[in-house]
Formats: C-alpha cells, structure tokens, sequence
C-alpha cells in the first residue's frame, strides 16, 4: 500500500484487547489490518489484561494526550493468600498467607480506606524508568530500586463479589493507577496477600462498555472495509463542549492565535469546529478570556 494511500487512515479505533498480547502487539496488528502508517495506543495494558485500548491514527494522535490523562474504569478479579512478583497471575509465586475469615460488611470498610486521594508505590513490574532504564527490566534481573509514593485519585471502589479465596472490585480511578498494586495493598490490608488473575478495563474518558462500538482484534482482521470501524477524532473530546467558530476566528485559531469568543465555555477544553462544521483542534480558555489553541489538526484531515 502506497505511503500517500496509507496516510488517509485517521480517526480512533476502540479495540477490545485480547489476553496475551502487548498493547504494542496490539496496536501493530490493527496497523496492519488497516493499512496504517501512523498509528499508537493511548494507555498500556498488560499482557494479562483485556478490555478498552483506544488506538489513534494519522491527525487522531494529537489528541492521544486527552485520551492518556482521562479517567478509567476497571474490573479486577483477585485471587488472596498468594502473592507473585508481578502483582498478577503471570509472576512466580513469592509468598503465602492464610486468609482470615472476610465479611462482605467488613471488606467494605477495609475499601473505604482506600477510595478518594491516596498514595502508591509503583510496582517493580511497571513501564516506569529509573535512571533511564525500565523497571520491569530492572526487576528481571532479580533487582529491587526505591520508588517514591505518587498520588491517584480512586474516584469509586465497589465489591462485587467475595469469595473464601478471593473477591471481585469494580472501581474508577485516575491516570496512573495501578490496580495490581491497589489489589495487594487491600489484601495486606485485609490481613493476608494476593494478586490479579483477571483485570478488564471497562472504560476510558467516557467511551463505555456496552455503550461503544468495541471491536475486536479478530472482527478487524476479518472486515470487509476495516476502516469503516473508525471514530472520528472529535470523538476524543466527546465529553467537553463545542464551539462552532466564523471564518476569521478559525483563521486566526489556525496561526495560533487566541481570540475572543462571545458566551464560550469558561474553563477547560473545547472542541473547535468551522463554520462547515468541520473538526480543526483543541481549545482552551485562558486567563484574560480568550480562547487559546492547544492543538490543532491538519486542514485536510
């Protein structure tokens, strides 16, 4: 396929992963299903995990920032009195602990410790760096660093099943959360250890499970017109407002310029259409109530 050809591949694909595969694998394989040059994920999953990862193609990678910082949903089912290295099912076992009897009453005041702002030490097992290397490469060689406490938001935190040897969370969090780690800390919490042995990411930046068009990597691949199963790049931002602009505004918007806009929105990120209706970037409102351009998209796209 030629360069020019593969270059009208844009928008956003709402991929349901597949346990066992990278998001890297992932997105290559959906590159290649669509014939796209330019493509890339927008939040890693682990290999373990299955559920939502927004691929962004062509002008839509501009906006993989908005998609990265947003809110997201998860459900995790954890296996307690066992503790592995990597936090989930795929790691060697590293310890073992009887499991006091649990009651759903007190479970629940266990979890509430742990919703709104807390603290995490990231685990070892993580796509983070040290010292310009990542963790996870640093933790296969069998090597433990410090890692500093850093603050997520857990938004919502619900049990939805417990079992002698396990249970079921249901929760909503911020950016960064790691949610094996959020799963041993509430297991030592609760008087024992445990890990992941099945995690589904059932949400991100308001593009819902059983709401959204999800597909998976096997309807791709097996698509008569591939692309068709793309979203619009606007569908990024679907949650903030829009703002239908004249042809002098956009021109300036468009040469970076901030510009005054009658009964705009006050605060955050605003869609930025033209007067044919046409998706052009990202908006925000400033200090001195212009609206400043925070990215924009090719003209053509």
């Amino acid at each position: 396929m030629s360069r020019r050809r593969s270059d009208r591949v844009q928008g956003i694909l709402l991929l349901d992963k597949p346990e066992g595969l990278t998001s890297t694998q992932a997105l290559n394989r959906a590159k290649h299903a669509l014939g796209a040059r330019r493509g890339g994920h927008t939040g890693s999953l682990d290999p373990l995990a299955t559920g939502i990862l927004p691929l962004t193609f062509g002008e839509a990678t501009k906006l993989s920032a908005y998609l990265l910082n947003a809110g997201k949903s998860y459900r995790a089912e954890a296996r307690l009195g066992v503790a592995t290295e990597t936090g989930d099912a795929d790691g060697a076992v590293r310890t073992e602990a009887p499991v006091p009897r649990l009651k759903k009453a007190a479970v629940d005041q266990v979890l509430d410790r742990f919703r709104g702002e807390i603290e995490q030490v990231p685990p070892m097992y993580s796509a983070l760096k040290h010292k310009g290397e990542r963790l996870y490469e640093i933790a296969r060689r069998g090597e433990v660093v410090e890692r500093r406490p850093r603050p997520v938001t857990i938004e919502e935190l619900r049990l939805t099943a417990l079992k002698p040897d396990g249970m079921t969370l249901e929760l909503r969090c911020s950016k960064g959360t790691y949610v094996r780690t959020l799963v041993e800390d509430i297991a030592e919490a609760l008087g024992t250890c445990g890990h992941v042995v099945a995690l589904r990411r059932t949400a991100v930046a308001g593009f819902d499970e059983g709401r959204d068009p999800w597909v998976t990597l096997a309807e791709l691949e097996t698509a008569e017109a591939p692309r068709a199963l793309l979203m619009p790049p606007d569908s990024a931002l679907r949650e903030r407002p829009a703002l239908h602009l004249g042809g002098d505004l956009t021109h300036f918007l468009r040469h970076g310029q901030p510009v005054i806009v009658p009964q705009a929105p006050t605060e955050g990120f605003i869609r930025l259409y033209d007067e044919e209706g046409r998706f052009f970037g990202v908006g925000e409102m400033i200090d001195d109530g212009r609206i400043a351009p925070r990215r924009l998209l090719h003209a053509d796209t």
